[in-house]
């Protein structure tokens, strides 16, 4: 007999005795029965003996079996929607406020799925006062019908089964965002209440979940008229699993439901904030372009100057990928180029790119040479000359999307590149031989950017040359720190020799390196990169940081952990660290993606009373401080005006100290990329009025204002 029989045995003669034992007289131990005598006692007690020898034996196989071993009994079965609440970030990303508001765009992605099929001309999202979300439509509605595969309602199936919905061929859906038909039962399994309303064929039907489980099954609860149709989704994030923020962020929903009404031509989409004040009317905004993508280049380019007044639109179907182009170049030194896949945005690109920029480099320097704008001896323009001040919407739709990953980040179909090369060639071609002012236009510029590219490149390798040559890889201000180890290291970009001096005492010299840079750093957004090669502070930071700008960018060549920009905490420090997060987004992107990039907090205030100091980093913190240790005359306050005003003791303590201080990560929502690079250009560009705008509408969030 095996081990694992002898314990089998045992537990069942032990149990069946504790079943059969009276109450009465617990001190009696019977005898083992006969099996006659189990058989006739097995009715009353088979459920209890059943579960106490489980639970037998589990114990006791935990004192048997090696507590490191990995057995068939080891794999876990999550059912229903468990998988996506033990493992949220699989199929959201993330449960911070990302993550929060990706919920909402699920929801809308499968209204906006029901508009690309031609089913849908409105939606409406509404942020009610506890921060639950209704996202209407007037599509279809969700079936409600039996699916003969499950026995269960359409309805049921699609918000608690995963990889469930009509996306997946049989003629529901042609193109979809919603690839993986997760969106919905994700969204309910993430939701502590989540109801759907759902108006066909003249009735209305609702169902309530919470967490994924049914609570309110399918039921009819009025009538509509025939020709009204829809679907309802009310729906109330988790606390369990959004412990971080449960509260919407009106500008972020504002700005994705804004790019959708873009890429959906004709599309009317309403975003209601009810989070308002009692007696105040809601926020409302409506978006609605007629233009589609025409209009997004437009909205883009506002904060800039075109270089033609036209904006170039085509589109086409090639291979059963239908393809939409429109760009315009403006007289800025930065590309600004959008992709998407069925509405989805693909932040990485894909195929689609690819495909564009091929278009792209081929039909302009097959025109130039043509035209004997490039003479024979000269080399081609390169994509990035011909691509310089372009801004550019590419937007294709798939049948059949094969994304990288639930976040659907680049696009891996092949024959979407050859779709959008063929369908950019042909039109383009055709576009450049009937305007040949706004050709030449262009590619004058393209030659100039060429030009500008050779001297950089030439710039590069001189500062490489006096490197080698003199061995100084390092600028001589940097204060480098003495560990190698990246991990353990930060820089400090500190504003002005003073503060730089003061740093410079204060800091761990084993894990921080401080970087003094004099007075602001060029404004890039106006500058090409021949310019800021030339730029002494600007090299300086490329030459310290260690991984290149641009094509010559290796994030692994990054000698700091942290980037931390440290200025005064007044008007001018605020402009320069607008400045060198201009820099850094334009030229080193991936170093705020990667979470490099940090703001250092110095205090505002200083308060001494009686010996003891505290430190505000606000006015409203100041007053808490005031109201704890009392308003007297004792009180001695000190506004710092700058790091300069600090000695080496009070800044280390404030700001430096790894213990002690505040600094704020530079975050990138990849999903609200266009309105980022729209933020850059209407601050650091030429345009006035935009900048203006701007400010107006944003002044309300601003705190410490120093006048």
């Amino acid at each position: 007999m095996s081990e694992q029989d002898k314990i089998d045995e045992e537990a069942r003669k032990t149990l069946i005795e504790l079943n059969a034992q009276p109450q009465a007289d617990a001190a009696a131990v019977p005898p083992s029965p006969s099996a006659e005598e189990e058989s006739e006692a097995e009715d009353p007690v088979v459920g209890e003996y059943e579960e106490n020898l489980k639970t037998y034996r589990d114990d006791n196989v935990k004192d048997t079996v090696d507590e490191h071993s990995y057995t068939a009994d080891d794999i876990q079965v999550l059912e229903g929607l468990e998988a996506v609440r033990r493992r949220p970030g699989m199929y959201i990303g993330t449960t911070s406020s990302r993550g929060l508001h990706h919920l909402v765009y699920e929801i809308v992605d499968n209204s906006v799925d029901e508009a690309l099929a031609g089913h849908c001309s409105q939606i409406e999202v509404t942020v009610h006062k506890d921060n639950s979300v209704t996202v209407t439509d007037n599509g279809r509605g969700i079936p409600v019908g039996i699916n003969h595969k499950t026995g269960r309602s359409a309805l049921e199936v699609v918000f608690t089964i995963l990889h469930a919905g009509g996306k997946f061929g049989g003629g529901g859906y042609k193109v979809s965002g919603g690839l993986h038909g997760v969106g919905a039962s994700v969204v309910n399994a993430l939701s502590v209440r989540l109801q759907v309303r759902v108006k066909s064929e003249g009735r209305i039907y609702e169902m309530e979940f919470s967490r994924g489980k049914i609570t309110e099954p399918l039921k009819e609860v009025g009538v509509c008229p025939e020709n009204e149709s829809g679907t309802q989704v009310t729906f109330l994030p988790d606390p369990e699993i959004f412990q971080e923020t449960r509260v919407f962020d009106y500008d972020i929903l504002k700005q994705r439901l804004r790019e959708m009404a873009f890429l959906t031509k004709s599309l009317r989409i309403t975003l209601r904030d009810e989070r308002v004040d009692e007696g105040e009317e809601p926020v409302e905004r409506t978006f609605h372009y007629d233009g589609g993508i025409k209009e997004f280049v437009a909205y883009l380019n506002r904060s800039k100057t075109p270089v033609y007044d036209e904006i170039m639109y085509f589109e086409g179907t090639k291979n059963n990928v239908y393809v939409e182009v429109a760009m315009q170049h403006n007289d800025s030194y930065n590309e600004s180029e959008f992709s998407f896949v069925n509405n989805i945005n693909t932040p990485e690109g894909g195929m689609h790119i690819v495909g564009f920029h091929n278009a792209l480099t081929k039909t302009f320097n097959d025109y130039a040479r043509k035209n004997k704008l490039i003479k024979d001896n000269e080399t081609n323009l390169t994509g990035d000359d011909i691509r310089e001040g372009l801004t550019a919407i590419i937007s294709i739709k798939i049948e059949d999307p094969q994304f990288e990953g639930q976040t659907k980040q680049k696009l891996g179909n092949i024959e979407a590149r050859g779709a959008t090369d063929s369908v950019v060639t042909e039109q383009l071609t055709y576009y450049l031989e009937q305007h040949p002012v706004i050709a030449k236009t262009i590619l004058d510029k393209s030659l100039l950017a060429q030009r500008a590219r050779e001297a950089a490149r030439k710039a590069r390798e001189l500062t490489r040359r006096k490197s080698a040559l003199d061995g100084l890889s390092l600028p001589g201000k940097l204060a480098d720190c003495s560990d190698k180890d990246p991990k353990n290291c930060e820089i400090f970009l500190v504003e002005g020799d003073s503060a730089g001096g003061s740093a410079k005492t204060a800091r761990s010299r084993a894990t921080q390196a401080i970087l003094p840079l004099r007075g602001k750093i060029l404004n890039v957004e106006k500058a090409r990169e021949d310019r800021i090669y030339g730029n002494e502070e600007i090299k300086a930071m490329i030459t310290a940081f260690g991984t290149g700008i641009h094509d010559d960018f290796d994030i692994s060549r990054l000698r700091y952990d942290k980037i931390i920009v440290m200025t005064d905490a007044d008007v001018d420090g605020a402009h320069i660290d607008t400045l060198m997060l201009t820099f850094l987004y334009r030229f080193m992107p991936d170093l705020i993606r990667q979470g490099h990039v940090y703001l250092a907090m110095p205090p505002l205030y200083k308060l001494e009373k009686n010996k003891k100091v505290w430190y505000a980093y606000s006015d409203e913190e100041l007053a808490s401080i005031l109201e704890e240790v009392g308003r007297d005359q004792n009180n001695h306050i000190q506004r710092y005006k700058g790091l300069g005003e600090m000695d080496p003791e009070q800044l280390w303590d404030t700001t430096m100290n790894p213990e002690t201080r505040i600094l704020k990560r530079v975050n990138m929502n990849e999903e609200a990329a266009s309105e980022i690079d729209l933020t850059f250009t209407t601050l650091m560009g030429d345009k006035v009025e935009p900048r203006r705008e701007f400010i107006e509408e944003n002044a309300k969030y601003v705190q410490n204002l120093d006048i």
